[in-house]
């Protein structure tokens, strides 16, 4: 079959299972049915019971990986029209991104540790809360491997968006910085496509959280790398 139109066919198959598990979402709204998850799943299913590799998935996904930057990029448009809120909670906001961020780094060394995994792997946990495209430059300069980085960073995402909800609840987190500073630490892009749904104002709060982060995590990872891995 012509290149193209595996290419085509495989970007169709990932757009029309979108549209039919953010319907199912839509309509049930239960976070174990959150679209990124239950797409990845039925896409999946699909290529292994029609036999495709992932080499032939990929001609035409990675068209759509390619679109994850001008999205992130999009995330500028809330963030703008929010500018007077951030700027009148600076203090907030930087604190909970510092304090979320380190967090995230010593809990995920702690538990590889816990569990015994080599270096290799404990490198490639480190910066599982920031965005994939930087999580994988500092799990390759600490010594990890770029594609784990990749899937931790997606694992920690869809754990984010899961149990977010329910750690808000919990602590009584009712406010738009409290939730979308929670939703952008911990679960970086996924957090803020969940944070959408609670409004504008929750949505740019997660996508401050995720830049910052991202930068955090770029100046700070190879410094807690020294630190872990002398």
């Amino acid at each position: 079959m012509n290149i193209w139109v595996i290419t085509v066919l495989m970007i169709m198959l990932t757009v029309i299972m979108y549209i039919l598990m953010n319907a199912v979402y839509v309509r049930l709204r239960s976070p174990f049915l959150v679209p990124i998850l239950t797409t990845t799943i039925a896409v999946i299913v699909v290529l292994s019971l029609l036999d495709i590799s992932y080499e032939t998935y990929m001609t035409g996904g990675r068209w759509i990986d390619a679109l994850l930057g001008p999205a992130i990029v999009s995330l500028c448009i809330p963030l703008y029209k929010q500018r007077d809120l951030i700027s009148k909670n600076l203090l907030p906001i930087f604190s909970g991104v510092v304090a979320g961020g380190v967090t995230g780094m010593i809990t995920g060394d702690l538990a590889a540790r816990l569990a015994g995994f080599s270096t290799e792997l404990l490198a490639s946990i480190l910066p599982k809360s920031i965005t994939s495209p930087i999580a994988m430059q500092i799990a390759e300069e600490l010594g990890g491997i770029p594609s784990l980085a990749t899937v931790l960073v997606i694992i920690a995402g869809l754990a984010g968006i899961l149990m977010g909800p329910w750690i808000s609840r919990w602590f009584a987190i009712d406010t738009a910085i409290g939730q979308g500073i929670g939703l952008g630490v911990g679960a970086h892009a996924i957090g803020t496509s969940k944070a959408l749904e609670y409004g504008e104002q929750t949505a740019s709060m997660s996508s401050v959280a995720m830049t910052l982060s991202a930068i955090l995590g770029a100046l700070a990872g190879p410094l807690f790398g020294i630190w872990l891995f002398p």
